[in-house]
Order: structure tokens, then C-alpha cells, then sequence
């Protein structure tokens, strides 16, 4: 019994306590890692990552998947570059439109066309990625630094990055829509099996086309995010996105089967991984050890892969044949 309940505790709760170990460690290790700075530089970087990976909740916890949404984060930092000197307001509603539109079509082709979400999301992904370039003509595109369009990733409030409020605010949303509403048990339901939830009466399609349009409307204001804080819209930084997404939402617990997930551990996970490559750079900077940037796709890659491990041995003991 009290080894059903370990399992079960590390289940739902592992992600938090990996997260508190890991601060607790760069605490008492690094100066500064709890300083303002770097706490500001971790929450406004990541605050992109945190809001592609909501997204992908949804669309997991749904039953699909979404591997555009690196590519349209990548478009929508060009789009609203192209546009950024008409204003804060302007570039984000244009970087946000280019996403809705990639999710839009993602919903169509897997609702409508009835094509794997796999399969159909690969193809935006490439899409989206060719049309970044041919707009940014295969170049970052520099913003306008005369309206007020780098405020949106650059500034702050309270000492508080604008991004991380932004993405604070997204998942507070998120958190209730899937809580207290019937479309949040529809999402849960129908990724936990799609054909009962038809039989019950469950609107499945309306359902999974929204979970795409929130993807790429998400993916949209990352790329907003990503064009104010660096300055430029880069047609190719969204590349490897959406694993970094992927391992988020698996490392706070949704399974990607569909049909089980938790908002808030999604933000947990885009903590963790955050703060893993934050100790690297730390270590770094130690110079005990010298790691590139490429390091950080292998170390993504090792992690998601013990993480999925981990979590269906758990689950095998949890619920035993």
C-alpha cells in the first residue's frame, strides 16, 4: 500500500519536486542564481517556451499532436517584425493572426480531411518554415525600435518581465478553462478515448480543431515575444521548439496517449528544463565543465526519453495487469 502510494505520489508530483531540488541545489551552489537577474533573464526566456507548451498540453491532452508549432512561432516573429513599426498593438495582433491561421489550417486538415495530426502537422511545419524564409527573404528581420513594439519582450512591470505576466496570465486561463469547464472534460475525455466521446454526444471535432487553433495562436505570440526581446524576427530560431514543448508537457505528467494532463505541471516542466540548461550555464561559467549550445538538443533528447521511460514504467506499476 505505501508503495502504491509512493508511485502515485511521484506520479503527479514528481515534476514539482525535481523543480524545488533543482533550486535548492543552484541556491546553495551558484551566487546570484536566485538574484534578480537571473530570475528576470530565466522567467522572460522562457516565457516563449511556456506559451508553445500550453498549447501543446491542449493538443496532447486531446490525443494529437502539433510539431508546427516551432515553425509558426518562427513566422509569426517575422510577420510581426515586418509590421513592428506600426506598434506594439499592430505587430502582436499580426504575429498572432499568422499563428491562428497555420492552427486554423492544422484543424481543418485533421478534422475535416480526417489526416493524422502527425502527418498533417509535419507539413505546416515545413509550410510555415518556407514561409518564414521567403518573407524574411532568408535573413532576421530587424525590428522597428521607434513605436513601442520592443516594450512587449524587452520591458517590465514591477520588476516582473512583461513575457512572464503574458504567459502567467495564459496559463491561469488555461488552468481554468480545463478545470471548471465542460470544454476543459471534453478535452480530457476525448483524448482519453475519441470514439466513446463521440457516442456520448461530445462535440469531438468542434473540440480538436479548437486545441490547433490555440496551438498556433500560442505559437504566434511566442514568435511576438521572440521578435521583441531579440530585436528581429528569425525565420529559423523555432527549429527543435517543438520538442523542447513536448518534453515539457510529458515531464508535468500528461501522457501522450492523451486523456490525462495538468496545466499547471506543463509550467513546472518549462521551469525544470529552463533551469537545467540554466545550472549548465552556470557550471559554465564555473568552468568545470564545457558545453556548447548543441549539447543542450542532446541533453532535451536524453531527457524527454528517460522522463517517457520513467513515466510508463510508473504507470505499469500503478495499475498492474
Amino acid at each position: 500500500m505505501k508503495k502504491t502510494s509512493l508511485i502515485a505520489t511521484i506520479s503527479s508530483q514528481g515534476v514539482l519536486i525535481a523543480l524545488a531540488l533543482l533550486i535548492l541545489f543552484g541556491w546553495l551552489r551558484y551566487e546570484n542564481f536566485l538574484g534578480l537577474f537571473n530570475i528576470s533573464t530565466v522567467l522572460r526566456y522562457n516565457s516563449m517556451f511556456a506559451l508553445v507548451a500550453l498549447g501543446m498540453c491542449f493538443v496532447i491532452m486531446a490525443g494529437g499532436i502539433d510539431l508546427s508549432v516551432g515553425s509558426t512561432a518562427a513566422l509569426g516573429s517575422v510577420v510581426s517584425a515586418l509590421v513592428s513599426d506600426q506598434g506594439m498593438l499592430v505587430g502582436s495582433l499580426v504575429g498572432i493572426a499568422a499563428g491562428l491561421c497555420v492552427g486554423i489550417l492544422n484543424g481543418f486538415v485533421i478534422v475535416k480531411l480526417r489526416i493524422l495530426p502527425f502527418i498533417a502537422t509535419l507539413a505546416t511545419m515545413l509550410a510555415a518554415n518556407g514561409t518564414a524564409l521567403l518573407l524574411a527573404h532568408d535573413q532576421t528581420v530587424s525590428v522597428s525600435y521607434d513605436g513601442t513594439f520592443v516594450n512587449l519582450g524587452q520591458g517590465d512591470i514591477f520588476n516582473i518581465p512583461i513575457p512572464a505576466i503574458i504567459a502567467v496570465a495564459a496559463y491561469v486561463i488555461g488552468s481554468i478553462v480545463l478545470n471548471f469547464t465542460s470544454t476543459g472534460r471534453s478535452v480530457l475525455a476525448i483524448g482519453g478515448n475519441e470514439d466513446a466521446s463521440r457516442m456520448m454526444g461530445l462535440p469531438v471535432d468542434r473540440v480538436k480543431f479548437m486545441v490547433y487553433v490555440l496551438s498556433g495562436g500560442l505559437s504566434g505570440l511566442a514568435g511576438v515575444i521572440l521578435a521583441s526581446q531579440f530585436g528581429a524576427g528569425q525565420p529559423i530560431e523555432g527549429v527543435g521548439w517543438e520538442l523542447f514543448a513536448i518534453a515539457s508537457v510529458v515531464v508535468g505528467g500528461t501522457l501522450l496517449t492523451g486523456g490525462v494532463g495538468s496545466v499547471g505541471a506543463t509550467l513546472a516542466g518549462v521551469l525544470l528544463l529552463g533551469l537545467i540548461f540554466n545550472v549548465l550555464n552556470f557550471e559554465n561559467g564555473l568552468g568545470w565543465i564545457s558545453l556548447s549550445a548543441y549539447w543542450q538538443s542532446v541533453i532535451r533528447g536524453l531527457f524527454l526519453l528517460f522522463v517517457v521511460i520513467l513515466q510508463s514504467r510508473l504507470a505499469i506499476r500503478k495499475n498492474p495487469a
